[in-house]
């Protein structure tokens, strides 16, 4: 009896479309996909969930110093003339910050090894490049996973069969978070 199982694929083919598809369920929240595929991304997710739920208090908050640049009321940086050089006018502020724990450091470090980094483009508009962020998936399972999950011990997605895919008759479900 198999551990998993193959899906028709080649390994390095199975394990980036396992890795698309637990990267996307945990980026929406929800995925279409078929019964045999559900099964697999839930045993690569939940454990992910589990130590996510382990781990989220587990941080030290630090107070620092950092230099801040001052922006006028349109959040553009306020420039002073020096030596007739226009340079951007600093300031000092305290910034409070989370250092990770030894431990919350290595399964922050064990869930970036399968996620695939996400980029969010706006849709329409003329600063599409200057707009576009890198979402952090692995601090989305900590502050939001983790701390919706402290309490329950497993079970943390399901899968709702939505009936039979029209070209091959798979059945599909719809992968979601409880």
């Amino acid at each position: 009896m198999a551990m998993y199982r193959k899906l028709g694929k080649k390994t390095k083919l199975r394990k980036a479309l396992l890795r698309n598809q637990v990267t996307q369920l945990v980026y929406k929240g929800k995925i279409v996909t078929t019964e045999a595929r559900a099964k697999e991304i839930q045993k690569i997710v939940e454990p992910m969930i589990t130590l996510a739920a382990k781990e989220k208090d587990n941080y030290d908050t630090v107070t620092v110093q950092v230099k801040q640049a001052k922006k006028d009321k349109d959040g553009k940086r306020l420039k002073e003339e020096k030596d007739g050089k226009k340079v951007s006018v600093y300031e000092t502020v305290d910034k409070q910050i989370r250092k990770d724990q030894p431990s919350r450091l290595h399964a922050r470090r064990q869930l970036m090894k399968f996620l695939y980094p996400v980029v969010e483009v706006p849709a329409e508009g003329k600063n599409r490049r200057k707009n576009t962020k890198e979402v952090d998936l692995v601090a989305k399972l900590f502050d939001e996973y983790g701390a919706k999950y402290a309490d329950r011990k497993g079970g943390y997605t399901r899968a709702i069969k939505i009936g039979q895919r029209k070209g091959d008759a798979a059945m599909m479900v719809v992968l979601e978070f409880v």
